[in-house]
């Protein structure tokens, strides 16, 4: 993970992006507020992200009972008409589909290379990037992802007398 850039203090995400699932349905990150998110921009026809789908997969079963969502965002212009057959051959059975297939979501978070993931925070807030392939279902791996999505402690409360 040498190659992930750490935003510790996290950096807002723009307001409105959006994308869809599988059944075409718009929504946001917003809808995963209060979870820890891995976002992965990736596309059927890049071979590096293809390579780390699998790790992906894994990485979702392992971290989703502590609350922290994988989101595979396709980038695929065909859909999930593309997406889908990838998933079957692939066998990836616990990656939800997410597209994003005009790139909109991707530009305005400044992805520009395949793949790209960024971790997200419990508020929501990127704090990790990480540009080019990974062995995501590795335990160091998995160990940072957990730290970097963790709720940060609340300031202390101030007791008056």
């Amino acid at each position: 993970m040498s190659r992930l850039r750490e935003t510790p203090e996290g950096r807002p995400l723009p307001e409105g992006l959006t994308f869809t699932d599988a059944e075409g349905r718009v929504t946001g990150f917003d809808a995963f507020r209060g979870k820890g998110l891995v976002v992965n921009f990736w596309a059927t026809w890049c071979p590096p992200c293809v390579a780390e789908m699998p790790a992906l997969d894994r990485l979702h079963a392992m971290v989703a009972r502590d609350g922290i969502e994988v989101l595979a965002l396709s980038n695929d212009r065909g859909g999930r008409a593309q997406v889908e057959p990838f998933y079957q051959r692939t066998g990836l059975r616990h990656l939800g589909i997410w597209l994003d297939p005009r790139g909109a979501t991707g530009r305005a978070l400044e992805v520009r290379v395949l793949p790209t993931t960024l971790i997200l925070d419990r508020r929501g807030l990127e704090v990790g990037r990480l540009t080019g392939e990974a062995a995501w279902d590795q335990p160091e791996v998995v160990a940072v992802i957990r730290r970097l999505t963790r709720t940060p402690a609340a300031a202390p409360a101030t007791i008056r007398s």
